[in-house]
């Protein structure tokens, strides 16, 4: 949703420019690999019920907004991969890849509800984005990508004390987390 955020406030000035570079941060790393949970029911454990069925309004009407059609009935499975493959994407085919696959893996998730822990699911969303100098096997074989991932996520979680997704770091200064509507990017370009 805040990557839709801030296309829609670059819109208002356009002389900005970005260089949108996308690192590895997982939520939850102990989530199983594959399918996973059901994700309503994995969010009420995690948060709450009450909390969880407060929010979910809020967060639809912020995705709405931004074009974003946002289902709560898919499950959630551990990301390493997911990221493996964006670092994959990056090293390929540069930022404009990467954005394109994270663009499909999130389509995936929010909105056809797919599990991002799932092979199958990766591999779809990797060839529709257009990442097909992909080694054969490469989810599969997990040494490919996974020390690099690793250490980028240690090395900009370290940096920037990152606790949590999206986190954007603006004119290497100004941080933004969590999911942000786009008068947030507003604020912050008017400043710049």
């Amino acid at each position: 949703m805040s990557n839709s955020s801030l296309a829609i406030a670059h819109k208002t000035f356009p002389k900005l420019t970005f260089d949108i570079k996308w690192r590895p941060y997982e939520l939850q790393p102990s989530l199983p690999k594959g399918k996973g949970y059901n994700k309503l029911q994995y969010y009420e454990s995690k948060f709450g019920k009450e909390l969880v069925r407060s929010m979910i309004p809020r967060m639809k009407d912020v995705a709405k907004e931004c074009g974003i059609q946002m289902e709560y009935d898919g499950c959630v499975g551990n990301t390493l991969d997911s990221h493996r493959l964006i670092w994959k994407a990056r090293e390929v085919g540069g930022s404009e890849l990467q954005d394109k696959v994270v663009e499909r893996l999130f389509r995936a998730y929010f909105e056809e509800n797919h599990s991002l822990g799932e092979h199958s699911v990766l591999e779809m969303c990797a060839k529709e984005a257009g990442l097909s100098d992909m080694e054969p096997n490469f989810l599969s074989n997990s040494e490919l990508g996974t020390r690099e991932v690793m250490q980028e996520m240690q090395d900009y979680g370290r940096a920037y004390q990152c606790s949590g997704v999206p986190m954007f770091i603006i004119d290497g200064k100004v941080k933004l987390s969590g999911a942000q509507e786009p008068d947030a990017f507003l604020r912050v370009f008017g400043r710049l």
